[in-house]
Parts: C-alpha cells; sequence; structure tokens
C-alpha cells in the first residue's frame, strides 16, 4: 500500500498481514504514519495505491487515539457500534465505569476506559488500538492487560508503553523508513532486532555514499577524456544520489534536549510530616511523613482520582494540608510540567508559547537562542512556529511542553504524566538526560518500565487514604507491598459461638525516646541555618571565580578566592553528612 500526506509519502510499498488471533504491536517514531495505518486496516480511509483485503464475514474494531465519546449515557455510547447491551455493561463495569454515567464532563482516563469497553464489547474477529494505555492509571492498564491476553481476536496495538507490549504482544511490526518491517517475536526481542536493522541500513548508506562518490569521480573523468556525455552512467548517477536522499529523509533525527539543574540546591528539598488531606468525606492521605533530599528520583503511583497531584501540590506548598506541615529546601528552582497540558493556550502559536515576551529569541540555560534554532531540537519545523498550538498532535504538544519547561535550569524537576504520546526513541532520550540530572526529580506516571528505569524511590496513594513509600521502582514496591491496591473487602462473617482461647498479655516493649535530646535537636536546628549560608556564600565565590580577567589583574585575590571555595563546599559537604545523619537519627525514633 502507499499512501502520501500532502507532499510528504507516509508510507510507499507497506506490506502488512494479520494472522487469526495473533497479538501484534505496531512500533515507529512520531510522525512515522502509525495512526493512519491503523485507520487505512479498518477501512476509515483509503490508499492512494495498493490494495487492502478482508476476509468476508470479518469484524474490525478500532479504538482511536483520542475518542470522541457520544450519546446520553455510557451505555448509550458502548453499544452504538453493534455490541449487545449485556456485553456492553459488563466491559463499562470491568474497566470501574457505571453504564449509566451520563458522558459529558468524562477526564481523559474515563473517556480512553469508555472506547476500550466499547471496542472489546463489539466481540470484533480484528482489533485494533492506538496509544490505549495513554492517560490510563496503572490498575486499568493491567486490567487492560488481563482482558486482551484473554481474547480470541487478531490484535495490532500502537503504543509507546514498553511493559505493556512486553506482555501482550508475539509479533512485532515495526514502520521505518516508509515500509513495515516484521519480526516473529514479541517485543521483548525488538529493542535488539531494530538495532541490528538500523546498523545494517547505515552500512547500506555508507556504500551507496562510497559508490556515489566513485561514480562521480569516473562520470567527470569521463566527460574530460572523451568530450561526450554517457547518458546511462549519468541516469545511474541520479539514480544513486535520489536513493541516498531517501535515506537520508528516512532517518529519524532525535531530540537534542538538555536537561541543566543549575544552582545547587540544598541537601533537604522537602520535608513533609503528618500530612492529612480530606475533600468532603473522602480522606484522599493520611499521616503521611516524607523526605526527599537532593539526588532523589521520586516516581508517585496510584489509580486516578487518588490524590497523587493533590499530594505533589502539597509537598511544593501549592496546596495547604488539613493537618500536618511541608518544610521547603533552601535554593530551590522548580520547573513543572503539568499533566493536562494547561500551561498551553490552544490560540497562541509555537513562537508566542516559546517566546511570550516577544522576539526571536529564547533564554536556553541562561544562553540566548534563536526559537527556530531551539525549536529544531525538539523536532519542530520552521514552518510549525505560526501554527497555532491546537494544531498539534499530543506528542507535539508534550514536546512542546518538554521544551518550555527545560529552556531554565531548575534543580527541583516536577514531571506529571510525561511519557504520554510520546515516541520510545524520545522516551529513551528523556530517561537518559534524567538520569544524568544533577537536580532532584518527582515523577508522576503509569509508565512501569519508565519508573523502574529511574525512581530511588516510589510513594504509591491507594485512594483510600493509605500512602507508602518504598525504595526503587514499581517492581519492587509491588513485590513488597502486595495487596495495597486491592478493593475493601466485606467484613468476614462473625465466627460461630465459642469463643478463641485467649493469646496471654504481650510484655509492654521498653520505653524509647520520643524525641531527639536536647544538644541533638539544637545541633540540627544550627546546621538548617548553616547550610544555607554555606550554599549562598559558594554561589557567590563562584560568580565571583567566573570573572576571566580575575586571574591577570589580581592573582592573590583568585588564589584566596579558590582557597575559600575549596574550605566552604568541604564544610558545606560535612554539615549535609550531619544534618542526614541528625534526620535519620530522628527518623528511627519514630519507626
Amino acid at each position: 500500500m502507499r499512501l502520501a500526506d500532502g507532499p510528504t509519502m507516509l508510507f510507499d510499498g507497506v506490506d502488512l498481514a494479520l494472522d487469526a488471533r495473533v497479538h501484534a504491536c505496531l512500533v515507529g517514531r512520531n510522525g512515522a504514519g502509525k495512526s493512519t495505518l491503523l485507520r487505512l486496516l479498518a477501512g476509515l480511509i483509503e490508499p492512494d495505491g495498493g490494495d487492502r483485503s478482508v476476509r468476508p464475514g470479518v469484524r474490525i474494531a478500532l479504538a482511536l487515539q483520542e475518542p470522541v465519546i457520544t450519546g446520553e449515557i455510557l451505555l448509550d455510547y458502548a453499544t452504538a457500534g453493534g455490541a449487545e447491551a449485556h456485553e456492553a455493561e459488563a466491559a463499562l463495569m470491568t474497566f470501574d465505569l457505571d453504564p449509566g454515567r451520563p458522558t459529558p464532563g468524562l477526564s481523559g482516563g474515563e473517556g480512553r476506559r469508555a472506547a476500550l469497553a466499547r471496542a472489546i464489547a463489539e466481540k470484533p474477529d480484528v482489533l485494533l488500538l492506538d496509544e490505549p494505555t495513554n492517560h490510563l492509571d496503572i490498575l486499568a492498564i493491567e486490567t487492560l492487560e488481563s482482558e486482551l491476553r484473554a481474547s480470541r481476536a487478531s490484535l495490532l496495538m500502537v503504543s509507546h508503553d514498553r511493559a505493556f507490549l512486553r506482555r501482550t504482544t508475539e509479533r512485532c511490526f515495526w514502520l521505518e523508513g516508509r515500509r513495515v518491517w516484521r519480526l516473529e517475536k514479541g517485543f521483548e526481542e525488538f529493542d535488539a532486532w531494530s538495532e541490528k536493522i538500523a546498523a545494517e541500513q547505515a552500512e547500506n548508506l555508507r556504500r551507496l555514499e562510497k559508490a556515489i562518490e566513485r561514480e562521480t569521480y569516473w562520470f567527470h573523468r569521463s566527460i574530460t577524456a572523451q568530450r561526450t556525455r554517457n547518458e546511462g552512467r549519468a541516469r545511474a548517477l541520479n539514480e544513486m544520489r535520489q536513493r541516498k536522499a531517501l535515506l537520508l529523509g528516512d532517518a529519524s533525527r532525535a531530540m537534542a534536549m538538555s536537561i541543566e539543574a543549575g544552582q545547587t540546591s540544598g541537601v533537604r528539598v522537602i520535608e513533609a510530616r503528618n500530612l492529612t488531606k480530606s475533600y468532603g468525606e473522602r480522606t484522599l492521605i493520611k499521616r503521611f511523613s516524607t523526605r526527599i533530599v537532593r539526588g532523589d528520583r521520586v516516581a508517585i503511583v496510584g489509580p486516578n482520582g487518588a490524590g497523587k497531584t493533590t499530594l505533589v501540590k502539597m509537598l511544593l506548598g501549592e496546596v495547604e494540608p488539613d493537618t500536618g506541615a511541608v518544610k521547603l529546601g533552601s535554593n530551590l528552582v522548580v520547573a513543572y510540567l503539568d499533566q493536562a497540558r494547561d500551561q498551553l493556550k490552544p490560540e497562541a502559536t509555537l513562537w508566542e508559547t516559546l517566546a511570550p515576551a516577544g522576539g526571536d529569541q529564547v533564554m536556553v540555560q541562561g544562553q540566548p537562542r534563536h526559537i527556530s534554532s531551539y525549536a529544531r531540537d525538539f523536532l519542530f519545523q520552521e514552518r510549525q512556529l505560526r501554527q497555532p498550538v491546537r494544531s498539534l498532535s499530543g506528542g507535539e504538544r508534550n514536546r512542546l511542553l518538554l521544551a518550555r519547561a527545560l529552556a531554565q535550569p531548575a534543580n527541583l524537576l516536577v514531571l506529571d504524566e510525561p511519557t504520554n504520546d510520546l515516541d520510545m526513541e524520545t522516551l529513551d532520550l528523556l530517561q537518559e538526560r534524567l538520569s544524568d540530572y544533577d537536580g532532584t526529580l518527582i515523577l508522576i506516571s503509569h509508565d512501569r518500565d519508565f519508573i523502574d528505569r529511574l525512581a530511588t524511590s516510589t510513594i504509591a496513594l491507594n485512594g483510600r487514604g493509605d500512602v507508602v513509600e518504598t525504595p526503587g521502582g514499581w517492581t519492587d514496591f509491588t513485590a513488597q507491598n502486595p495487596g495495597f491496591f486491592a478493593p475493601i473487602q466485606a467484613p468476614a462473617a462473625k465466627a460461630s459461638a465459642k469463643p478463641a482461647k485467649a493469646s496471654p498479655p504481650t510484655p509492654p516493649a521498653p520505653k524509647r525516646a520520643a524525641k531527639l535530646s536536647f544538644k541533638d535537636e539544637h545541633r540540627l536546628q544550627t546546621l538548617e541555618t548553616l547550610t544555607p549560608k554555606l550554599t549562598a556564600e559558594i554561589a557567590a565565590l563562584e560568580q565571583r571565580l567566573a570573572d576571566p580577567d580575575l586571574y591577570a589583574r589580581d592573582r592573590k585575590a583568585f588564589d584566596a578566592a579558590m582557597s575559600a571555595l575549596t574550605k566552604t563546599r568541604s564544610q558545606l559537604a560535612a554539615a549535609e553528612d550531619e544534618w542526614l545523619a541528625l534526620e535519620e537519627k530522628r527518623e528511627a525514633l519514630f519507626s
């Protein structure tokens, strides 16, 4: 099949066949045409060339990336594609949706669950899913995995969620270079296989460039020697040049994002004690305490509506807790990437979004950059800069938010669902940059693989007020907290008549100190005052030494500043180590 988007050829000569009951994924970079290919397979659009054949009687269901939920109630929507009412009700309830709920006012996650329930309820022979895990929480993703593993339909799924694909696929299709490559194995084998193909393509390009170089030399030599053109050689050379242009044009271009922490924060970034937050009769957070220190990478997980964003805003001091207190560290510079993308104005252009004050430059890590140059780092073409934000795809909007959030140095980076709509290449780059980031990271995400690769600790909320923190990522959390997200069970029936034999009373535990000694408490307060002062002194000395003429102008002053900087850094490191030791001692008193 062949299909073009205006002057751009999306794919040419694509061959793709779905076998009965095979569960496959379709992967590729943003803009490669994956969603378009799904729509073409579903029969919603026609190819410019080639054939689409479907066995007679085969039923196809497609869950779109951005579904439009219609009808008065969810049951109306779920049965609009031909599903039986009882099947639609069961599917909606599987995804924790009330069939009688009115359709207006659904969140992004609820709309996605409704679209998946409708597609599954239709009992199709072929099920096509476009980014099915976007906006779903981890529990909903695991529900979807269970449904798909039990499905007898042929599945083709477009997704960036590596953990999801590893659990649900047995075949891979890779849309790359305007053609589809096929792997007869599950996604677990995809990375090694695709890297091998990419290396082969790079070698083919290298050989072609050598052939063009050699042919160009002989072609011009022939003209000089014989004064007559060899038309056949000229055509061959032109064809090779055109092939090279196609190979270069099809080569994926990686983002050039960088993440800078800027000035160093204090060792304590956030300390929260006994936080509680309720809305009406519902308690989201009960008596939660945590301490986040510089360099931590904290993942926050839980069902949609459990209070993840509320917790983050309490930790940042933007929302007041009902009880408890939050203490922020010194020299914090915060960058916040918002899940709802509310920071983007739909009618504003990309240019206006990146440079709201006007002009043609944007400050990036303290240095001026031309907007078009900086936008290219995030894979935006110059012609897109005058387009409104509303014209962008989901992945493009997320890249625009990243471009804004990462332009200024920040030593505390808060990312709320940053992986939505990003392709795997961009996700890998983002994970790599965050791993090298010198600051502190708070990450709200449903991407289990992304969490496992990044998090030093995971905070989980179950929506009933329980909040726990576990070292490591998602896999570590689930291993150490089985049943944390399980629904509350009904009380067991009362045992019969014969009372159980009373256990002997447990001897009282020996009394422990309830707080730090006066000396330790005083020293802790002293250190909390001292560390910001030392940090400020270091910043002042570094600024003084940044003067390129200081050494030549005043050698003694330069040497004195260097000596003072070394001494102050040593004092700060010792103070921070002592502060951490005292904090750990205090924590142990309450454990």
